[in-house]
């Protein structure tokens, strides 16, 4: 099938090159600052829209402080920076957006009825192609109310954007073979690695991840060992390069508890969330976002 894919590709790519890859982000959040960062700098024009002007204009800030702090680190030239930053463009709202883009991309929280409304407006505009960042979601689901369903996938990246080079894409029952061979192509153009699964609620990444960190979550709930000692026994163990713990603050500890409850009424008492996972997200104990998870956080 993905050969197939691969081998019609031709006309969509040339309209994407023709467009010099024009591409609409929504969701100004941590997730949309970092897909708009990867966009920019691997040399795509970027229009990103948020609630209103003010909040996507300090996404866009966010942006190209993320940029400035590549530079610090020697991550990238200075020169280049600065042209992503030039590229990205504040956009009031969704209508806002221009016709005809290349490629829209979805990525505001994770809630059904939101990315519902969000992608039947998207889809308004004409892109090529309309991807959702979901981690969970079923892109069946989200795909129920759009008027081309065919030109619609999942395109889930991991936090931080920059610094994970995998893109999940999730092939929905009505994806056509020419969608999915432009966003393999063009997650190819963003420098990324592609893992292609089929559309079941959680994907391949949140039900391995998410399974993991639930667990990670009930042995410090039990009292097995301190957050440090279990992410280290994965971390080394296991060679994974930052253990489940660690990782749930990063993503935010609010996120993962709602991927559970929304696995656990898919696929049952599994997925249950931890009443500690409950109990620090009650207290406003969200990881880094918050200064405090499972670890302390400098925050500024």
């Amino acid at each position: 099938m993905l050969a197939t894919a691969l081998a019609t590709v031709g006309e969509p790519l040339r309209r994407v090159d023709r467009m010099e890859r024009a591409v609409g982000i929504i969701g100004g959040g941590t997730m949309g600052v970092g897909v708009a960062y990867r966009f920019a700098v691997a040399g795509a024009s970027v229009h990103l829209a948020d609630i209103d002007l003010d909040h996507a204009k300090q996404s866009v800030a966010q942006v190209r402080a993320s940029l400035d702090i590549g530079v610090e680190r020697g991550k990238l030239g200075q020169d280049t920076a600065a042209q992503a930053g030039a590229r990205i463009t504040a956009v009031a709202s969704i209508d806002d957006l221009p016709e005809g883009l290349a490629l829209i991309v979805e990525a505001v929280v994770e809630d059904m009825s939101l990315k519902a409304d969000v992608l039947g407006a998207a889809e308004q505009r004409r892109p090529d192609v309309l991807a959702s960042n979901t981690s969970s979601i079923s892109i069946d689901d989200l795909a129920a109310g759009l008027q081309t369903p065919q030109s619609f996938a999942g395109m889930h990246f991991f936090n931080p954007v920059w610094a994970i080079h995998l893109v999940e894409v999730i092939r929905g029952a009505a994806t056509s073979d020419i969608t999915l061979a432009t966003i393999l192509e063009t997650v190819g153009f963003l420098g990324m690695e592609a893992a292609v699964v089929n559309d079941v609620p959680g994907f391949a990444s949140s039900r391995l991840g998410i399974m993991l960190g639930l667990e990670a979550i009930r042995m410090v709930e039990e009292g097995v060992a301190e957050p440090e000692a279990i992410d280290r026994t994965m971390e080394l163990g296991y060679r994974h390069a930052m253990g489940p713990l660690r990782t749930g603050d990063l993503v935010g500890l609010d996120v993962r508890l709602a991927i559970a409850e929304h696995l656990a009424g898919v696929y049952g008492e599994r997925f249950e969330p931890p009443a500690l996972l409950r109990k620090m997200v009650a207290e406003g104990k969200l990881g880094r976002k918050s200064g405090e998870g499972f670890y302390e956080w400098p925050q500024g």
